[in-house]
């Protein structure tokens, strides 16, 4: 949490400057598409298909709550529903304000460890493998949708980009899923990588941490995490509900995204919208803005209309579903890592 705060802090104007230049590229796209369009699509939304959006939104938060709950069972950690969906928040808040977003799962695992005292390898395996879960559908979904983009008519070079993208995701999956079931490898990888950098890190933190010592923890972190993480995947029930439950929150968040063009009197094609949602959050994982702000609007642009759904159309869409899928998480989740900021700090104050 204290890194996280340090981050921002540190990296406050280039984080200002992103979301500016984020507010520019989406400025720039209604002036293309028609800024007057666009409003006057806004001032007729629905507001009952907005709320909707809103409560769609937070269904999802509570299913990845219960879904994060039931691994942390498996390792016998049992922190409370509220709590957990606070952090969870929270953990949001940290990855939406900076690009790249790297920095959800270790403060899931930071905030478990100082407000649960679960332990913080036990806590990152949880969180990472919360994560997988969640990938499983998404790379299913993701080569199917892959196959179709790529029978569309549409410039070679949007082709390139979507087949790189999904190549690169699973790619990262497969690595993540190699190195946890060959730890003795990712120990070895680690800390060949660790040797040439310690003598900095030693001087960064001053710690008087000896190379071996520090080998010590990677290997102790590594075996534990691993540990924890086939601990859950190798549950078959949970592995099942969490399977479920993953597909659940996928669902549940296209339909969603469907319900933002409803709120405008818009109903595109229901196969080419899960495509095109799809790129939309592979675009959302290139660390060039938070979110992807203006790059994944422009692309879904142009792919709907290859289906012949309008630019204002497409752009009052993704608004309103920005509202809902970013801000308003985004805000709840400042507010959630403010709480346990404070709480973390107060606690340490009354041991000292």
């Amino acid at each position: 949490m204290e890194d996280t705060y340090q981050t921002i802090r540190k990296h406050k104007w280039k984080i200002i400057l992103s979301f500016g230049l984020a507010a520019f590229i989406i400025f720039a796209i209604t002036i293309v598409v028609g800024i007057g369009d666009i409003i006057n699509i806004l001032s007729h939304a629905n507001w009952f298909f907005i709320l909707l959006n809103f409560l769609l939104e937070g269904c999802i938060i509570v299913v990845w709550t219960i879904r994060w709950k039931l691994i942390l069972g498996v390792v016998g950690e049992f922190p409370g529903f509220k709590s957990l969906t606070i952090m969870l928040l929270a953990s949001i808040f940290g990855n939406n304000v900076t690009p790249g977003a790297a920095g959800g799962e270790p403060l899931r695992a930071y905030l478990l460890r100082e407000v649960n005292g679960t332990p913080f390898e036990i806590g990152l395996a949880s969180s990472t493998a919360d994560r997988v879960f969640e990938f499983f559908p998404f790379v299913i979904i993701s080569v199917f949708a892959a196959f179709l983009i790529l029978s569309w008519n549409i410039p070679i070079w949007t082709r390139i980009i979507v087949f790189i993208l999904i190549s690169i995701s699973l790619f990262f999956f497969m690595i993540l899923l190699y190195a946890v079931w060959r730890k003795e490898i990712s120990q070895r990888v680690i800390i060949s990588l660790t040797k040439p950098v310690y003598p900095f890190f030693v001087k960064l933190v001053k710690s008087e941490l000896t190379l071996s010592e520090v080998n010590e923890k990677i290997v102790y972190y590594i075996n534990r995490f691993s540990h924890g993480f086939l601990q859950v995947v190798k549950d078959r029930k949970i592995f099942i509900i969490g399977f479920i439950l993953s597909f659940m929150m996928w669902g549940m968040d296209i339909v969603r995204f469907y319900v933002c063009f409803i709120a405008i009197g818009s109903y595109p094609p229901l196969m080419p919208l899960v495509i095109i949602y799809t790129v939309g959050i592979l675009i959302s994982l290139v660390p060039l803005l938070p979110g992807s702000w203006g790059i994944r609007e422009a692309t879904i642009v142009g792919l709907f209309a290859v289906v012949g759904v309008a630019g204002d159309v497409v752009i009052s869409a993704s608004l309103i579903d920005r509202v809902a899928s970013y801000i308003a998480p985004t805000i709840l989740g400042a507010f959630g890592a403010l709480y346990y900021g404070r709480h973390i700090r107060n606690s340490k104050k009354a041991a000292a």
